[in-house]
C-alpha cells in the first residue's frame, strides 16, 4: 500500500502579523501606542501618515494619526498570546475571502505577560494576520514578478481549518 504524501507546497503558514493603533489626531495616544508595541513587541513600530486632506475630518496631508508594527520572526508564538486575549474565540467573519483574518483586541492587559500601566490607562489594538503558502514569493520578487495561481489561492474555508487545527480556536458563526 502506498503512504499518501503531503505536497509541501500546499501547507499553510503565518507569514507575518500587523498590530495597529489609530490615534486621529491625538499625539499624546499615538506616543501611548508607541510605547505599548515596544512592550509586546522588541520591534520598532512605525507612524502612520495621511496622504490626503479630508477637511470634515480636519486632516491634512503628513499629520501622523496612528502607529503599525509588522512581526515575521516569532509570528505564530506571538498569535498565540494574541488570541488567549480573545479567549480563543473568533468569528466566521473575521476571515476575508484571501484566507487572511484580523481582529481587536479592546484592552491591552488581556494579552499574556502584560500588566496594566498607568501611564498608558486603558488601550486597545487591532491585529492583522496574513497567512500564505511556500511559492507566494512570486507576486513579491523583484525579477520576473507573476500572479499566484488561482489553485494555489487560500481560501476562507482552508484558513478557517489551519487557525482551527494549529491554534486550538473555537469558530464561532455570529
Amino acid at each position: 500500500m502506498a503512504k499518501k504524501t503531503i505536497n509541501p507546497m500546499r501547507e499553510l503558514r503565518v507569514a507575518k502579523i500587523t498590530l495597529n493603533i489609530g490615534a486621529g489626531k491625538n499625539e499624546d495616544m499615538l506616543k501611548k501606542g508607541l510605547k505599548l508595541f515596544q512592550k509586546i513587541v522588541p520591534l520598532k513600530p512605525v507612524k502612520t501618515v495621511t496622504k490626503k486632506r479630508i477637511p470634515g475630518w480636519s486632516l491634512r496631508p503628513g499629520l501622523e494619526i496612528g502607529a503599525k508594527v509588522t512581526v515575521r520572526a516569532g509570528a505564530e508564538a506571538l498569535l498565540k498570546r494574541l488570541l488567549v486575549a480573545k479567549e480563543n474565540i473568533l468569528k466566521a467573519s473575521n476571515f476575508d475571502q484571501r484566507g487572511n483574518f484580523s481582529f481587536g483586541i479592546p484592552e491591552y492587559i488581556e494579552i499574556e505577560g502584560l500588566e496594566y500601566d498607568p501611564e498608558l490607562k486603558i488601550m486597545g489594538l487591532e491585529v492583522a494576520v496574513t497567512i500564505e503558502r511556500p511559492g507566494y514569493r512570486i507576486k513579491h520578487r523583484r525579477v520576473k514578478q507573476t500572479k499566484v495561481g488561482n489553485k494555489h489561492l487560500i481560501s476562507r474555508e482552508e484558513a478557517i481549518d489551519f487557525v482551527r487545527e494549529k491554534f486550538a480556536i473555537t469558530i464561532s458563526t455570529e
